[in-house]
């Protein structure tokens, strides 16, 4: 993969700490939270300088990049200590997080013209979950207004943003150069394997993910009533 210009490292970089300290802020800045999420973005960034180091390429992973946060993730949903960091979370924080998802589809924009990752994994061919981070502001206000939280809308919302998250990583997986490759030969997906991108299936998408889960798990289990004070005070 040929050199890239500076400013997609910087935009990434800080789409990556911006999409940290959001959510931490959702956690109520969990240490727990804080400690793993840094050790786990310390060791994907070593493996990702490795890949981009290597004087032979290699094939990007976005499989592997994948695995190991969303065995974390189905863990969290299925132990008590999981599910009561989960429904602790604050419902307004995980809403507004995923404005970080505007910068991202940028970059992935840039990287395609850099002839990194193919057409179709950006807003230009497949890929249309820039609408999620447009809409986040939006739902954002309407959802909360008065203090009142709009089940309906943010259900529904979240529905369809994780759908569209869920969209643009089939694509990705799919066109990456590994034998599961089914698109995009012309011009696979290089870049998601290697530093920093990798941190994009490896920790911003995990991140969105799990965004979208605990909400909608919270606003399952929220009270019939509109008013749910504990989640809109936070």
């Amino acid at each position: 993969m040929a050199p890239l210009p500076t400013y997609i490292y910087l935009v990434f970089g800080l789409t990556v700490v911006a999409a940290v300290c959001l959510f931490a802020r959702a956690t109520h800045y969990n240490k727990w939270f804080l400690i793993g999420i840094s050790a786990w973005l310390v060791l994907r960034s070593v493996q990702g300088l490795s890949a981009s180091n290597a004087t032979t390429p290699a094939p990007s992973r976005p499989p592997f990049l994948l695995l190991v946060p969303i065995v974390a993730v189905i863990l969290l949903f299925n132990t008590v200590r999981g599910k009561a960091f989960i429904d602790g979370l604050s419902l307004r924080a995980l809403s507004i997080f995923h404005v970080v998802r505007i910068p991202v589809e940028l970059v992935l924009f840039w990287l395609f013209a850099h002839k990194a990752i193919p057409e179709l994994m950006t807003f230009e061919g497949r890929n249309f979950d820039i609408i999620s981070g447009l809409s986040a502001p939006i739902i954002y206000y309407i959802a909360f207004a008065n203090g009142k939280v709009n089940k309906p809308l943010l259900w529904v919302w979240n529905l369809v943003c994780l759908a569209l998250v869920l969209n643009i990583v089939f694509y990705s997986v799919l066109s990456a150069p590994t034998k599961f490759q089914q698109f995009a030969f012309d011009q696979p997906n290089l870049a998601i394997g290697r530093f920093p991108f990798a941190l994009l299936p490896g920790c911003i998408v995990p991140l969105v993910l799990l965004a979208h889960l605990a909400s909608i798990r919270q606003l399952l289990n929220m009270k019939s009533s509109p008013i749910e004070s504990k989640i809109v005070s936070t």
